[in-house]
């Protein structure tokens, strides 16, 4: 087993090192919440007092912040864990962040020997407390071979997606394509009522016909059809609408960058944004419902 430092104790992250140490690693686990530090400490981690106080002593680095600039500030500079890493020290970065960002600290993680991978995951907290996140994997081969053990005691799919920065890059275009889809399911199902269609009866048919997708048959966002989606627990959030935001943020600075027409994309960006400016955006990401159907 090894020593890891784990850097981020929020919703997912306090999950993701619960798992760890329920494999058996020795897990220094560090946040700027103490009650985020004391539920990672009471699900079998040990509290460690800053970033440098997680790193003593570590053989793996996983870190699971809000945003690029985290990233950037808690692995660069003098003080960042680039420069302050043993040798050999592995390192994982599963925030959701822009490709540049995971591309930058990953050629200066590369500059100093170190093998480090960018690795977002999907999945939500459930997922993340489960054990059962995808885990979608940019670096080298080499690097992603040493990362794939531990990351296999936290999620069930693991894939390798290319070069530093693919894994960011798989994750923006799936939660873009994610969140394209919700919309037009929760737009057909406010069709299907002012036609009057009830949810239960145009599910049972376009489930099984060619409108089936991922938004309708798992996270069904209109109540009934579906009891665990959040559609039955008025929305209460297991992805909210503020991150699917910052992803399709996230996916629409991509495509501007590469010179990709994603209208789409752009659109659903737009009305997530509305859930944002109107207050609602810590409702679930199926939440838009309200939106579409004139209830928010």
């Amino acid at each position: 087993m090894s020593t890891i430092a784990f850097i981020g104790l929020g919703n997912m992250g306090g999950g993701m090192a619960a798992n760890l140490a329920k494999a058996g690693h020795i897990v220094r686990a560090f946040d700027l919440s103490d009650d985020a530090i004391k539920r990672a400490v009471g699900a079998g981690c040990i509290a460690a007092k800053s970033t440098l106080d997680a790193l003593d002593g570590a053989e793996v680095v996983i870190t699971m912040l809000p945003a690029g600039q985290h990233v950037r500030s808690i692995y660069l500079g003098d003080d960042g864990i680039i420069a302050n890493a043993t040798d050999g020290t592995l390192l994982i970065d599963s925030s959701t962040i822009d490709i540049d960002s995971a591309r930058v600290v990953i050629e200066a993680a590369q500059a100093k020997g170190l093998a480090m991978v960018d690795a977002p995951v999907s999945g939500g907290v459930a997922a993340a407390a489960a054990g059962t996140l995808t885990f979608m994997v940019g670096g080298t081969k080499s690097a992603f071979a040493k990362a794939q053990d531990y990351l296999e005691q936290m999620g069930k799919n693991i894939f390798h997606a290319g070069a530093a920065g693919n894994g960011q890059a798989a994750k923006v275009c799936n939660n873009m394509l994610l969140g394209i889809t919700m919309i037009g399911t929760c737009e057909a199902f406010a069709l299907a009522e002012k036609l009057g269609l009830d949810a239960q009866t145009f599910y049972d048919i376009s489930s099984t016909a060619s409108g089936q997708s991922w938004s309708m048959t798992t996270y069904c966002p209109a109540p009934g059809p579906v009891p665990s989606a959040p559609s039955n627990r008025d929305y209460a959030a297991g992805f909210t609408a503020a991150m699917m935001l910052k992803d399709m943020r996230l996916a629409q600075q991509a495509a501007a960058a590469a010179k990709a027409a994603t209208p789409l994309g752009a659109q659903a960006e737009a009305l997530y944004a509305l859930m944002e400016s109107a207050g609602k955006d810590d409702l679930d990401f199926s939440g838009i419902m309200k939106l579409i159907d004139g209830s928010l």
